[in-house]
């Protein structure tokens, strides 16, 4: 989890891997401290010792999140309760949706994932600043993977916190186009965006920090290319992102206690129905969880589907 050697001391990276988002923190002297994303809500307790730790005596004086999936705003809560002052902002897209608190409508439901009841204090507008290690970083709408995501660039030295927007293999799950919209052109154009602002750094949402946007792009590019040929493609590979998050976070459950959650669980649903009703929810379900094993994502054990 150390901090990336091309950053400058206010920035501090917490690589989380994959059921969390990774956290950045920064410390400024006129700015004061802040927090971009927050990781899943079973890893808060990490996060709170994470910051503290960094933090020493210091209070966390705000949170940003670039968007509300719950791998990205699950610790807000423990964070809020650890630090009551902190102040919170979010993309405004889902604002009224955090204020009266819709968990469906936010899609911790319609996933099947967890994320504890937070507040929110300020939105982050599209097209405006945000002074973040005593740095102003640039807040642009980024849409596609989710559509109220934004990303964070600063000019000076060219580092850009992309979220789930880039990744240095790939991108996040197109999220809109599990539920029917038609959501690639944005992904393209975001794409688009980060190679106008040619980072020279890139915080992902997961991974390490890296380099080299411009292959980065192409691979994403190329990637993007495939699931506009072969939607169902996207919708195979969306739905083994969703079991194996959910293995993430169980480690290990039941064929029979997974088949009760995927059938609970109103994205399965909807992806089985629109894409793969040729076979049923049970033999689909078999092949995703044999697809994971093949993988190496994840191995059977008599009645028991483990995670690797």
């Amino acid at each position: 989890m150390p901090t990336d050697t091309a950053l400058s001391p206010e920035i501090t990276v917490f690589e989380r891997g994959w059921l969390s988002s990774n956290n950045i923190l920064f410390i400024g002297q006129r700015s004061g401290t802040a927090l971009v994303d927050t990781g899943y809500c079973t890893h808060s307790a990490q996060t709170v010792a994470l910051v503290r730790s960094a933090l020493g005596e210091q209070p966390l004086e705000r949170i940003l999140n670039t968007h509300l999936h719950s791998d990205h705003c699950g610790g807000n809560a423990a964070l809020q309760a650890a630090w009551p002052g902190v102040q919170t902002a979010i993309p405004p897209g889902q604002a009224a949706h955090v204020r009266d608190w819709d968990p469906y409508a936010l899609s911790y439901t319609p996933t099947g994932q967890e994320c504890p009841q937070f507040r929110c204090d300020a939105v982050l507008q599209p097209d405006t600043e945000v002074l973040l290690g005593d740095k102003p970083w640039q807040v642009h709408a980024a849409p596609g993977h989710d559509p109220h995501s934004i990303v964070l660039f600063e000019p000076q030295d060219r580092i850009l916190i992309s979220a789930d927007a880039l990744w240095e293999n790939g991108f996040g799950v197109v999220f809109p186009e599990l539920e029917g919209a038609q959501a690639f052109a944005e992904v393209s154009d975001t794409l688009d965006l980060i190679e106008k602002l040619a980072p020279c750094t890139v915080i992902p949402g997961h991974g390490p920090v890296f380099h080299d946007a411009p292959r980065a792009l192409g691979v994403a590019r190329k990637r993007l290319d495939g699931f506009v040929q072969q939607p169902l493609k996207h919708a195979l590979y969306a739905a083994k992102v969703l079991l194996k998050y959910k293995l993430l976070e169980w480690q290990e459950i039941s064929v029979s206690n997974l088949r009760a959650w995927t059938d609970a669980t109103p994205y399965f649903g909807a992806m089985h129905e629109r894409h793969f009703s040729d076979r049923s929810q049970s033999e689909w379900l078999e092949g995703l969880m044999n697809e994971l094993v093949r993988s190496g994502a994840a191995r059977r054990e008599g009645d028991l589907l483990v995670n690797l």
